[in-house]
């Protein structure tokens, strides 16, 4: 059965058109709240509910409440908090489910609702379902004596701040590094700040000063030239760029340069491999730069591709055993510090290696430079656009011949294919996307 709400992270849109309404999302609300009532008819299920800093999460939020109470379910509101904090507190609380109302890296017309299941794990896809298919069966309320509680709980912030402390090496300090910390104006604004000075950094704060429209405008992970002039201005030794709702890195060096989550993800593992502490290997994703998987494996260290999208990647980590995976979005896994991903915590992983391999993030990163890549978006109409790319499909594989890789992936909103050609040559990678794309415009048009 496939979703009809659910897309890879949750429910998204934008806010006033369907499905973020607020009629819709408090039926939302009420029909997660039956499943839960439902898994445990024993007792009265309770869950979290977090916000990044749209203007459009106090209606939301409103809307929630009225859903699960309705059904019986008791909700506890935090306020402003990043993602992987409600998934901390999730578990820490002994939760039955905790819910984000964020749209993380859009603007801040767009809003959705993303759930973390009991122990701050995602969503299987069983319950999704589950929660879809009650979403078809007519809205009722509880008697006056079976309605949930609601309310605000203190110290949520404090306890999150803790706990992304707590991840960092005891021996380690930041004392003596300049950062700059840029929060989008989004969920982190409060916390990361905190985080990095308790920990004994010097801090230019920009992105943290919220009011509700300005939440990933020309700043954080999606924007990282702000966090680059800021770096080179203040003379910082790192930059620290996270997303609106706080589960996206993007760091830069003193000298002014830009590293992804791939360059990322493989300093961690470097560092751990170095230190004997890498479980396993790496998971990436199709989209993942072919360069960081030849890098690895020279330093023997397996390598794993999912489905783009970070619940795949920790699908796979959790199918192999592994802990560390992710994307050059600046989605980050570090399985053993924390159960989903989080930008504060994975920044701190990232410090932590440079201390530990006593080296520049340049230096680090060094043994491979990503082979360039060209997408090209083709409408397909509803082609055959398997059929009509097959045969330059075989041919650029076999040209590439391990110089690089081809990746066909439709979209999942629109009929359009993504062609994604990798290889160590650009022209070669030009070359091939455009021979691809046009056999398959050939036929749509």
């Amino acid at each position: 059965m496939s979703r009809k709400y659910f897309g890879t992270d949750g429910v998204r849109g934008e806010v006033g058109k369907f499905p973020i309404t607020p009629e819709f999302v408090m039926k939302l609300g009420y029909a997660a709240g039956r499943v839960l009532v439902n898994h445990d008819k024993d007792s009265r299920p309770t869950v979290l509910i977090g916000k990044d800093t749209r203007i459009s999460g106090y209606m939301l939020e409103a809307a929630l409440q009225a859903g699960f109470t309705a059904a019986g379910v008791n909700v506890l509101l935090t306020g402003p908090l990043p993602t992987p904090g409600i998934a901390y507190l999730t578990r820490a609380l002994r939760l039955e489910a905790g819910v984000v109302i964020s749209a993380s890296h859009n603007p801040f017309q767009d809003n959705g609702i993303k759930f973390f299941a009991e122990g701050g794990n995602k969503l299987d896809d069983a319950l999704e379902l589950e929660i879809e298919a009650m979403l078809e069966q007519p809205m009722a309320t509880n008697p006056s004596l079976e309605l949930g509680r609601a309310r605000r709980i203190d110290g949520a912030a404090e306890r999150y701040i803790e706990f992304c402390k707590s991840t960092f090496p005891n021996e380690l300090s930041l004392k003596g590094l300049k950062l700059v910390v840029d929060c989008a104006n989004g969920a982190t604004y409060h916390i990361a700040p905190k985080v990095f000075h308790e920990l004994g950094a010097e801090l230019v704060e920009i992105g943290c000063e919220p009011n509700g429209y300005n939440i990933n405008d020309k700043v954080g992970a999606t924007y990282p030239k702000t966090l680059q002039v800021a770096v080179l201005e203040h003379q910082a030794d790192f930059g620290i760029a996270l997303d609106g709702d706080g589960d996206r890195l993007i760091m830069v060096d003193a000298a002014g340069r830009i590293y992804d989550g791939d360059q990322l993800i493989y300093v961690i593992a470097k560092a751990r491999a170095a230190r004997g502490e890498l479980k396993g290997g790496v998971v990436g994703t199709v989209m993942t730069n072919m360069a960081m998987e030849l890098a690895l494996q020279k330093q023997d260290v397996p390598f794993g591709r999912a489905k783009v999208g970070d619940r795949y990647v920790l699908e796979m980590l959790h199918a192999d055993g592994w802990q560390v995976g992710g994307e050059a979005s600046g989605h980050i896994l570090c399985l053993d510090k924390h159960s989903t991903g989080d930008g504060i915590i994975s920044s701190l992983q990232v410090l932590a290696a440079v201390q530990q391999l006593g080296t520049g993030l340049a230096d680090i990163c060094a043994d491979w430079q990503p082979f360039p890549q060209t997408l090209i978006n083709v409408r397909h109409n509803g082609c055959d656009w398997k059929g009509a790319s097959a045969a330059p499909l075989a041919e650029a594989e076999a040209a590439l011949n391990g110089r690089g890789r081809v990746v066909l992936r439709p979209s999942g909103t629109e009929p359009v294919v993504r062609v994604m050609v990798e290889a160590d040559d650009k022209a070669l990678a030009d070359t091939w996307a455009k021979a691809i794309a046009s056999a398959i415009e050939k036929i749509a048009s």
